[in-house]
């Protein structure tokens, strides 16, 4: 219980994520960020060092139901 919690809270400081698409069901979170600024810039470097990988920034909120 204590581990979701965490990965609530982490997810809710920081919702925006540069995830590597490696296929349709499976994603690689590559890191998180409080702000999309930060995330387009961290992607910009990425796409330049892996520039065959399918990157994308999403905003990872999970939702309790």
């Amino acid at each position: 219980m204590l581990k979701r919690q965490t990965k609530t809270y982490r997810t809710a400081l920081a919702p925006w994520a540069v995830v590597h698409l490696v296929s349709p069901t499976e994603r690689i979170v590559m890191n998180r960020f409080r702000s999309r600024s930060d995330a387009d810039g961290h992607l910009t470097i990425l796409q330049r060092l892996m520039p065959q990988a399918d990157l994308r920034v999403i905003v990872d909120v999970e939702q309790d139901n």
